[in-house]
Parts: C-alpha cells; sequence; structure tokens
C-alpha cells in the first residue's frame, strides 16, 4: 500500500483548520491497495454506512468505490468543497457544524490503515448527506411542530446527492443544493444585516410611553425619532417634535409591519418598533427554514396566500400581478387555517354551501335542539339530498354522532361563501371563496373564519384567474353570475396554491417586512430549531 498526501489547488477556504484538511494529510492511493486492504475499507464502509440508507445505497451501486479519500484532485476537491460547506452553515441558519468539520479532520489527521480510511469515507458521506437534506429540504418535519403545519418535508435522496458530488464541480454543485428562490437569498442578506446590528448594539435605547402623535413634543418624541433614525425609516434630524417627516415615517414602519397606517405611533406600532433586533433575525432564520420547505417549483403562475398577512396574491413569473386582502381562521385550535400546497382546478359561481359537519355537530345541532327552527336560512337534507320537514324532526333526541342530516346554504347573497368559491380538492376542506361580511376586512388582524381563506375582491380574482381562458373575463363571469345558477368553472391551466405562514419576508422593492406570530407556530418552530442546535450570534456566516 502506497500513501500520498491530500492535496489542493486555490481553494476558497478562509480557516486554517480547513486548509490544513488539505496538506498534510495522509492517505493510500487506491490503485495500489492489496485485497486484504480493499475489503477491510469495505467492511468499515459498509458498516457506518448502514445507519443511512441514502449512504448504503449509493456504496452499494458504486462498489463500495472512494469518494473522497482518493489520492486524485477531484477527490481532493470535494473534501476542500465539504469542509467549506459546512464552515458556512451557520450563514443558513443551519446548526454550527464547526465541531464536525473539526472531528472529519482530525480523523483524517490519525487515518493508518485500510479500515481507518472506510471510516473516514463512511464519515465524510454521512456529513454531507445530513448537511445536503438540512440545506435543502430543512432541518425540521413541519407536521411534527404543530397540528396546522400539514405541509410535509419534501424526501431528500442521499445517494443522489453523493452521485452529484461524484458527477459535477464539487463547489458549484454545493451551491445548487441551496434553495435557489430570490427570496431565500434575500433573506440570506437580511440575516447578515441583522448579525451585523446585533454585534454593533442594536437600534439602541427603546421609545418610552404609550401613545404619540403629530403634534407632540418632549424626551418620548426624541426617543422614537432616533429609533426611527435606526431603523432606517428617518434621516438624521435634529427635531424634538412630532412633525410631518416623523408621520410619514411612522407610516411607512407601519406599512412594512403589517399595521393600521395612521401615523400614529400608539401602542401597538410601539411594541413593534421597540422590538430587538434578536426577535427580527429569529424570525428571518425561521423564515429560512420555511422557505426550504416549500417545492423548488413554485409555478409560473401561481396563488400564495400569506396568513400572517392576511393577503392573497396571484404570482406571474415572480411578478404580483393581483393582491387583495384576506380573512383567515379564528385563532383557535378548531379553527386555524392549515398550511399547504395543492392545485386549484376549478371556481364556482353562485356556490351552494354545503356546510362542514364540524360546524353543524358544533355550532348549529345545540341551536336546533332549542328551536327547530334556528339557523332556518339553511335546509336540513337527508341522504339522498331532499330536504327535510323540520316539524317532523325531533332534534333532542341526536347527539353529535347519531344526527343523521347533512345541511346546506342553496346560492344567494346571504350565502356564507358569497358568490364564487375557488376549489383546489385536499383532504382539509380548505379552499378561497367571497363572503358577505365585508365589513372584516378593514380589521387590522382578519382572523375570523372557520379556516377558509375569504378574499375582499373575489370577482376581481375571478376575472385574472379567467383572463387566461377568455377574452372577456368579466361579461363571462356575470353571465354566469346573473344566471343565478350553481355553475362550476374549471380552469383550462390549474394553478398551484401555497398556503404558507411567513412572519419575515424581503419585498421586490428589497426592504425587509416583518408580521405578527397570529396562531404562535413561528415561536414553536424556534424553540424546534434551538433544540436543534440553531443559535444566535453576534455575527455568523
Amino acid at each position: 500500500m502506497t500513501k500520498t498526501k491530500f492535496t489542493s489547488r486555490a481553494t476558497p477556504l478562509k480557516s486554517g483548520l480547513f486548509a490544513l484538511a488539505l496538506s498534510g494529510i495522509s492517505c493510500f492511493g487506491f490503485g495500489s491497495m492489496a485485497a486484504a486492504e480493499s475489503t477491510a475499507f469495505r467492511q468499515a464502509v459498509a458498516e457506518i454506512a448502514s445507519v443511512n440508507d441514502g449512504v448504503a445505497k449509493f456504496y452499494r451501486e458504486n462498489t463500495y468505490s472512494p469518494l473522497w479519500t482518493g489520492a486524485d484532485q477531484a477527490s481532493s476537491q470535494r473534501r476542500a468543497a465539504l469542509l467549506h460547506a459546512l464552515q458556512e452553515a451557520t450563514a443558513h441558519g443551519l446548526p454550527d457544524q464547526s465541531t464536525t468539520a473539526a472531528r472529519l479532520v482530525e480523523q483524517m489527521r490519525n487515518a493508518r490503515t485500510a479500515r481507518d480510511f472506510g471510516q473516514v469515507e463512511a464519515a465524510l458521506s454521512t456529513a454531507f448527506v445530513n448537511y445536503a437534506a438540512m440545506v435543502q429540504t430543512g432541518l425540521l418535519k413541519p407536521s411534527s411542530i404543530d397540528s396546522g403545519m400539514v405541509r410535509e418535508r419534501r424526501d431528500h435522496d442521499g445517494a443522489a446527492a453523493l452521485a452529484g458530488m461524484r458527477d459535477n464541480q464539487p463547489f458549484a454543485y454545493l451551491r445548487t443544493l441551496v434553495p435557489a428562490s430570490p427570496q431565500y437569498r434575500a433573506l440570506m442578506r437580511e440575516k447578515l444585516r441583522l448579525e451585523q446590528l446585533q454585534a454593533a448594539g442594536g437600534w439602541g435605547p427603546t421609545v418610552p410611553g404609550n401613545k404619540l402623535e403629530p403634534g407632540d413634543t418632549g424626551t418620548n418624541v426624541v426617543a422614537l425619532r432616533n429609533r426611527l433614525i435606526a431603523l432606517g425609516y428617518m434621516e438624521r434630524s435634529a427635531t424634538a417634535s412630532y412633525d410631518r417627516d416623523m408621520e410619514r415615517a411612522v407610516e411607512s414602519f407601519q406599512a412594512d409591519h403589517g399595521l393600521e397606517v395612521d401615523g400614529v405611533a400608539g401602542g401597538g406600532t410601539l411594541k413593534e418598533i421597540n422590538r430587538p433586533v434578536r426577535d427580527r433575525l429569529k424570525s428571518v432564520i425561521i423564515a429560512m427554514e420555511r422557505e426550504r420547505w416549500l417545492t423548488p417549483d413554485r409555478g409560473e403562475r401561481h396563488v400564495l396566500v400569506n396568513q400572517t398577512d392576511f393577503t392573497a396574491k396571484i404570482i406571474d413569473n415572480g411578478d404580483v400581478t393581483f393582491e387583495t386582502r384576506s380573512v383567515i381562521g379564528k385563532n383557535q385550535s378548531d379553527r386555524r387555517s392549515p398550511e399547504f400546497s395543492d392545485v386549484m382546478e376549478h371556481l364556482v359561481i353562485n356556490p351552494s354551501w354545503h356546510v362542514p359537519r364540524s360546524i353543524i355537530t358544533k355550532e348549529y345541532l345545540p341551536q336546533l335542539r332549542n328551536n327547530p327552527n334556528a339557523v332556518s336560512h339553511i335546509q336540513i337534507t337527508d341522504s339522498r339530498g331532499r330536504v327535510v320537514n323540520r316539524g317532523s324532526v325531533d332534534f333532542s333526541q341526536y347527539t353529535a354522532r347519531s344526527f343523521p342530516f347533512a345541511m346546506r346554504q342553496p346560492p344567494s347573497t346571504r350565502n356564507a361563501l358569497g358568490l364564487v368559491k375557488f376549489i383546489f380538492p385536499n383532504k382539509h376542506n380548505i379552499y378561497l371563496h367571497d363572503t358577505p361580511q365585508k365589513s372584516l376586512f378593514k380589521r387590522e388582524v382578519r382572523a375570523f373564519s372557520h379556516g377558509c381563506i375569504r378574499l375582499a375582491q373575489p370577482f376581481e380574482f375571478a376575472y385574472a384567474l379567467l383572463a387566461k381562458q377568455t377574452e372577456d373575463p368579466i361579461d363571462f363571469f356575470h353571465r354566469i353570475l346573473k344566471s343565478g345558477k350553481e355553475t362550476k368553472v374549471d380552469l383550462e391551466q390549474q394553478v398551484p396554491v401555497h398556503i404558507i405562514y411567513r412572519t419575515a419576508y424581503v419585498s421586490n422593492k428589497g426592504r425587509a417586512e416583518f408580521r405578527r406570530d397570529v396562531y404562535g407556530r413561528d415561536a414553536k418552530v424556534w424553540a424546534a430549531l434551538e433544540q436543534a442546535g440553531v443559535s444566535l450570534k453576534d455575527v455568523q456566516g
């Protein structure tokens, strides 16, 4: 058996630790390995790889040929690329991998026998597959954190990732594992900016008081001025009064944080202004994890509903082409809107509302027991869809389990679904729809529904969808609407729908925006990330 050294040409590594890993570490040339040594190497790889299905599959399919521990330049570059990626893991809001990298370096330095090098080979592959899974599809399993986070983390193919590392330029290939969305890159930049702000002391003193408004003067106004300057909403100024410039700055802040835009720094606005950098940094790291959960192909045209923003948008080739306010599920355990993706197939104009079983048994049956004529605007139907005469039914004899009827509200302007609904069939029975309760869209926090997403401008939303398949979508829509008949309209081009929960994102203008954690889900995500090893530092990456 002959031994050579790990060697490397120039690499982007910054740490002396990783430079050391690429030079002065002994490794053998596999072309001259004896049969016994080859067997020992293979056995060591097989033993360690068995704990990871993807790693084991890769080596079985490749006759246990070395990927990392060869003396050739390609193997050297793979080692360099992996150690560099581990060094930079915190830039992605992932757990610090420096201990893993140092352990690998030490293991490589101490390798002497064929078995030692087999163990190094498997350890490097395992570290690579673990990193690739984290950065590509996320660290956490969403559904294990909160029952409303029904989005499943995408499966990661470790064997395919190792094959990609074998067949491509290593540094370039590792970059392809990172989410390619503009939003992810923008969040990474915002993370770095906030870390540097944190290291520099943050945004300074908080603003005292409960309310400040135009015309006010005094020390609290000066504190507000200084905070707005630090946050980037005002130019440097010596003013001690709540003037028009300060009012405009407060309005801009309110718009960027999902608050009512009135230019008055009330309790809710001051609470958001006074949030520390650490809180915003947590939101950005959580948003990066959530971005990894989404499929890379969102659809050239897709619908994006951000629950915390109370909006629904149509996105065409990355640009927002339509946006409307929305109402989401009430903040109760059985009403919160779930997070998931599906595909919109059709809309229904003049829809009936088939009342969900949970609403029938929890809300309407108790009323019917007391008064058989309660909720009279809704029909009671039997198993064959026939309307039941309420006077012939003794509702008091039924329980939630034994109640044998369904309930249906016919099409009308009073229908709970309004005059149009948008269907993307799913097991959660969630869809987008109109509503007769228009006043709710004026509220700042709009969490009132039983889980479905209500739209402030459902007609215009329909026009935008139908514009792809008819020359005059407005006329097409209203001809059906005026008929009063329940009518299903298939979308010729089905549209992906992504219902997300994002308290931090970067707008197309490049400014970071933040929203409140309406359902408390992000607090749970952060706790899970911390448990997995993610932590805040003054400057990372």
